[in-house]
Order: C-alpha cells, then structure tokens, then sequence
C-alpha cells in the first residue's frame, strides 16, 4: 500500500470504516492517492478560506462526492441510507450495537 499509515486511534468505529473504505476503493482503482489527496486538500482548505482540520468528517464527505461523481451511489441513495441509519440509531436500546436492521422501516 502507497497510500496514508493507518491512525493507530480512531476516535470512532466509523472512522474506521471511513479509512478502510478509501484505501479499499483507492486499491481497487476508483482514484489515485494523488488525486484523493487533491480532492481531500480542496474540502480541507477551500479556495480564499483558512485551512480545517482534516477529520474524518471531511473523508466521508470527500469519498461522498468521489463516488457520487464516478456514479457509484448518488446522493439520493446516500441520503437515504443516511436516514436509515439515523433511524436505526433512534430505535436501538442504549448500550447495544446500532444495526440497519433496526430501522423500523427496513427492508431485507
């Protein structure tokens, strides 16, 4: 791998999964590293606007907008996964695992 050294501490799981998922999509050939770090820069340190920390907030929203314009998933689709995953945090008793299952509007 060519790419970033894995953080040694997540501050949450999907952070994580934020990670292995650039690395995955970036070793299957979806981008270059050069041109996530290009794409990642820009969300970073916008054009005329200080510079932000690069937190993992700013990974899912750069991968968001690699795989909407490579049309993997469209923004409609992450939407609404993202809505079912809100639900599914919302109807998960407190202190066990947040699963999709849980969205009481699943659909298997």
């Amino acid at each position: 791998m060519t790419g970033p050294e894995p953080e040694k501490n997540f501050a949450a799981p999907w952070e994580a999964q934020v990670f292995a998922l650039v690395v995955s999509l970036q070793d299957s050939g979806l981008f270059t590293w050069g041109e996530w770090a290009e794409r990642l820069g820009a969300a970073i340190r916008p054009a005329g606007s200080a510079e932000r920390p690069a937190d993992y907030g700013h990974w899912l929203a750069t991968l968001e907008g690699i795989l909407a314009e490579r049309a993997v998933a469209d923004g409609a689709s992450v939407a609404a996964r993202t809505e079912a995953w809100l639900r599914a945090s919302r109807a998960t008793p407190h202190g066990e695992p947040i699963r999709l299952e849980n969205d009481p509007h699943y659909r298997a």
